[in-house]
């Protein structure tokens, strides 16, 4: 057995979540999919986040950041507006260029 279990991540990540609403996470396989990302961008080079990691392997390093608090898991909705939020900054930055060269 592993030891945060799926039903204490889960507690975890859906605890900010306000009664009557979705759960972010609603089932293991969320959970699989975060850690295993978060586990590549450590492989890839990102620090991890909590203290300790040395032998530690990079799932269990994402799987205990997590837990911790460390990494959100957010719904798909969040996404997109985070997503849309960045692609109207590029784009106001953008016009703001234009708008300095045509002075």
């Amino acid at each position: 057995m592993i030891h945060p279990s799926y039903a204490d991540l889960m507690k975890v990540v859906n605890q900010n979540v306000e009664e009557g609403e979705e759960p972010v996470v609603q089932s293991r396989y969320s959970i699989v999919l975060a850690t295993s990302k978060r586990a590549r961008e450590i492989i890839a080079g990102d620090e991890p986040l909590i203290e300790g990691t040395k032998g530690m392997k990079p799932l269990s390093i994402a799987v205990e950041e997590l837990y911790e608090g460390k990494i959100k898991i957010i719904s798909d909705d969040e996404e997109d507006e985070k997503e849309e939020a960045i692609i109207n900054a590029g784009a106001s930055a953008v016009f703001d260029d234009t708008s300095e060269d045509e002075e």
